[in-house]
């Protein structure tokens, strides 16, 4: 698979279709989908549309699941897991951040092959960089059709001194009041509201772990390529390797193996996981 192909679809339209619309949408062009918190803008769907038709164009035979066709039919999303390939969208990332101005939001793609993810592109508009990693070849920045650094997480550290990303506003009430105090185990930990920017950061080695309950395939699949090809460990909370077709169970992402475990002593002690 051409990464950097659709490296260039994501830039090109995240050119033409999102930033000409950063800081200028009306009440008009924003709406609610599931709740206020989960909210879709003109500049998602025209994006979604654009990236969509020139896969479509390119790879006619390929299965696209783009998360705003997916609120409007969630039925496209199975057999994910089966599909000989699979281009997975996320058009806007961050749409809370985009709609309120605020410079941190990313255009998402991973491509998959019958469950194995094979490639996946992070793209930034406003840095116009992208993180590109494929499976067994690493991760790097892109930036204009240049080929810039390759990414490589964070050294390990004890609990106690590593950075977290992690929102507990998805984990069920059984779980976020302990997960919640249990954080404060941690050397220190924030959200971003973009999980773009997150495994972006992650993968550069500028903090130690993410946590994350939702597990959206658009949400996850080109992050999670990208923190393993920067020698990332992840999994599943419950210790299972991930699948981009589950979506529930969580995802915890560690520098190594024995960081996963002990943060994930650390963050769940009290509840179960299994």
């Amino acid at each position: 698979m051409d990464v950097e192909f659709v490296d260039d679809v994501l830039s090109s339209v995240a050119t033409a279709e999102i930033m000409p619309r950063f800081g200028r949408l009306s009440a008009a062009d924003v709406v609610s989908k599931t709740s206020a918190f989960d909210i879709v803008s003109t500049a998602d769907r025209a994006a979604e549309k654009a990236i969509t038709e020139v896969i479509r164009h390119e790879h006619p035979r390929a299965t696209v699941i783009g998360e705003e066709a997916a609120a409007d039919d969630p039925g496209i999303v199975e057999g994910l897991d089966d599909a000989d390939l699979a281009f997975v969208l996320d058009p806007l990332d961050g749409t809370k951040n985009f709609v309120a101005g605020l410079p941190l939001f990313a255009v998402m793609a991973a491509v998959v092959e019958r469950g194995r993810i094979v490639a996946g592109v992070i793209h930034d508009p406003v840095t116009r960089t992208s993180a590109i990693a494929t499976n067994g070849g690493g991760a790097w920045i892109r930036r204009d059709g240049s080929t810039g650094a390759r990414l490589r997480v964070a050294d390990p550290a004890p609990v106690n001194e590593m950075e977290a990303v992690a929102g507990a506003q998805f984990l069920p009430e059984s779980m976020r009041s302990v997960v919640t105090a249990n954080l404060s185990a941690l050397g220190g930990y924030t959200w971003f509201r973009c999980a773009g920017h997150e495994y972006r950061m992650a993968a550069a080695g500028h903090c130690h772990l993410l946590s994350y309950n939702r597990l959206m395939p658009w949400d996850h699949a080109a992050g999670w390529l990208l923190h393993r090809e920067a020698g990332g460990f992840s999994a599943h909370f419950d210790g299972a390797p991930f699948r981009v077709g589950r979506m529930s169970g969580g995802l915890l992402c560690a520098p190594d193996e024995d960081s996963w475990h002990a943060a994930h002593r650390t963050l769940f002690a009290g509840v179960s996981t299994s």
